[in-house]
């Protein structure tokens, strides 16, 4: 007999929580219930999946083997009651897209409207992210196409090119740098920088730049949006870091300079990744091949 769905769901996530408690708190069931399902689910394989101790659960052997295959099943049952349900709702198929800031705020929403149009069976489901969180998603199965940022770690997923964008410096137009030839990042380091937060890629990137140079980010605010980083520079709080691309729209809106520094690192590439057991389902092969399309040739 094989074992029942909602027991392997409670045994990844008491694995996971390293709690029996815990995982039947999530499953919204009594403590009872859930050491009643366990017992059937090591009764089923014949072996003890988890050690418990007053610290919680620490998974056996068997346990530890199980779990990678009990993950898999559950998101591949995830996946087929999602598609059913977008059958029953008349709808073919439906994809979830997580994006970066600098995405979002450039070229996708625009991409993803035209492809849209081109395939009004497919419905495609967005979110912002920064790009570390999408990579875990993915990598967890939570979503099936990302855009990122180049620099970060993309075990299980495969990658293509598609834009790239430059790191640039807003500012008022009357502040001195505004006139310089050719910005460079040395420039900026002995004002206030008004940036993200510390989790985006970019300021990882801007944090070793500094390094290189032997100086500090003289970071005075970090916020979430490029919107919150160019009123702070209109306000005078400080020198402005984002992509050039987004800065340029919201910065220009606001009368503020943005200019894009010359160094080759401060080139990035914006990466469409998508894990690999999915990238041969039709509707993500044919968005993946959409966007990478609408970049550099």
């Amino acid at each position: 007999m094989l074992p029942d769905i909602d027991s392997l769901a409670l045994f990844v996530r008491a694995a996971e929580l390293r709690s029996l408690t815990k995982a039947a708190e999530a499953s919204h069931i009594g403590l009872a219930a859930a050491s009643r399902r366990m017992a059937l689910l090591e009764h089923r394989f014949k072996t003890a999946l988890l050690e418990r101790s007053p610290r919680g659960v620490e998974l056996t052997p068997a346990g530890a083997s199980l779990l990678p295959h009990a993950k898999a099943l559950l998101h591949e049952i995830n996946e087929m009651q999602a598609e059913m349900r977008d059958y029953a709702d008349g709808r073919k198929g439906a994809l979830r897209v997580l994006a970066n800031t600098s995405a979002m705020t450039e070229s996708l929403p625009a991409d993803l409207a035209a492809f849209q149009k081109l395939n009004p069976d497919v419905r495609l489901l967005v979110q912002e992210r920064w790009s570390s969180e999408i990579v875990h998603d993915l990598q967890a199965g939570e979503a099936d196409i990302g855009i990122v940022v180049e620099g970060l770690q993309t075990d299980g997923l495969e990658t293509r090119v598609y834009r790239t964008d430059r790191i640039a410096v807003v500012m008022p137009a009357s502040h001195p740098l505004a006139n310089v030839p050719e910005m460079k990042f040395a420039h900026v380091l002995d004002d206030d920088l008004v940036a993200l937060e510390s989790s985006a890629s970019m300021m990882r990137l801007l944090t070793e730049q500094a390094v290189i140079e032997e100086r500090t980010l003289q970071l005075r605010v970090q916020v979430r949006s490029f919107e919150a980083v160019c009123r702070m520079v209109q306000a005078g709080l400080g020198l402005g870091l984002l992509p050039f691309e987004g800065a340029s729209v919201m910065g220009g809106a606001l009368g503020l300079m943005v200019r894009p520094l010359s160094e080759s690192w401060a080139e990035r590439n914006m990466l469409v990744c998508v894990k690999k057991e999915r990238a041969s389902n039709t509707s993500v092969a044919k968005l993946v091949e959409y966007l990478v399309s609408t970049g550099p040739s």
